[in-house]
């Protein structure tokens, strides 16, 4: 568990951070994700994420002004999804100092610009960001906030687009989205079996023990993101990364005992 990731992650919407549940019934959290980048930071997430909802959704400009803010805020990595819908868009980020690109509609509608950010920036830039909603016993990719079903089903999508460069997915359940019922543990066994990248789970983080549960049940993720659980305050990112940490430790210590157990020889006299 000491190479597990925590992601923080910030919705935003006409420059202010937003957070919903099941992409629906937006609330506003804070008018300043500045501040809220910094109080992360301070915290210990490993990575900070900016999705411009507004500029999807609404179909507006990517606020680069709030992005370059950000980045001359913060040290730790910022990863920045919406809005982005061609390469050109990536080469401004770039520009500003964003080193990692989320795609998720702009790749629906055109697989190809995957492989132009790819064969550019490398595939540890490319994000492939995805959200999953379960329809009987299959798995579909939706847009639109979840509101458009794209009939794509979602593990032969994921295998596509790492085919294509992604080097790093993130795999957010619509139906435990902003729920806090804990990470949606079936969905992502389901989609992550044969993944060879990076995997990031996003969606229903409640309580400090859904991420240990999810590093100690599915060890294709690499990462966790979540947003509600930080912004309400329920638990604070320094909690989880020491009790990672503890059962890190503790699982170690384990494991060396259980095999000097089994080193050790008997006594047959």
């Amino acid at each position: 568990m000491r190479n597990k990731s925590i992601y923080a992650c910030m919705d935003i919407k006409d420059g202010r951070v937003v957070k919903g549940v099941k992409f629906s019934d937006l609330q506003e959290i804070s008018d300043d994700p500045v501040s809220l980048a910094k109080k992360y930071e301070a915290e210990g997430a490993d990575y900070l994420v900016f999705y411009d909802i507004g500029a999807t959704v609404d179909k507006k400009e990517i606020f680069y002004d709030k992005i370059e803010e950000i980045l001359k805020a913060v040290k730790i990595p910022l990863l920045v999804g919406g809005g982005i819908r061609s390469l050109a868009d990536c080469d401004k980020l770039y520009e500003l100092g964003v080193r990692q690109f989320s795609i998720n509609s702009a790749a629906i509608r055109n697989p190809g610009l995957l492989k132009e950010v790819s064969e550019k920036y490398g595939p540890e830039s490319l994000v492939l960001s995805v959200d999953v909603k379960k329809l009987g016993d299959r798995y579909h990719v939706f847009l639109g906030a979840g509101k458009e079903d794209t009939g794509l089903e979602a593990k032969a999508w994921l295998e596509k687009c790492v085919d294509l460069g992604a080097g790093t997915l993130v795999i957010n359940s619509i139906d435990s989205d902003g729920t806090k019922g804990g990470y949606d543990l079936p969905m992502l066994e389901a989609l992550t079996k044969d993944v060879d990248c990076r995997v990031v789970a996003s969606g229903g983080a409640g309580k400090k023990e859904d991420f240990f549960e999810l590093f100690q049940k599915n060890e294709k993720v690499t990462g966790a993101l979540a947003a509600s659980i930080f912004h309400y305050g329920l638990v604070s990112i320094k909690e989880i990364k020491e009790g990672l940490e503890k059962f890190t430790k503790e699982t170690e210590a384990e494991i060396t005992v259980n095999k000097r157990k089994v080193e050790t020889p008997k006594n047959d006299t």
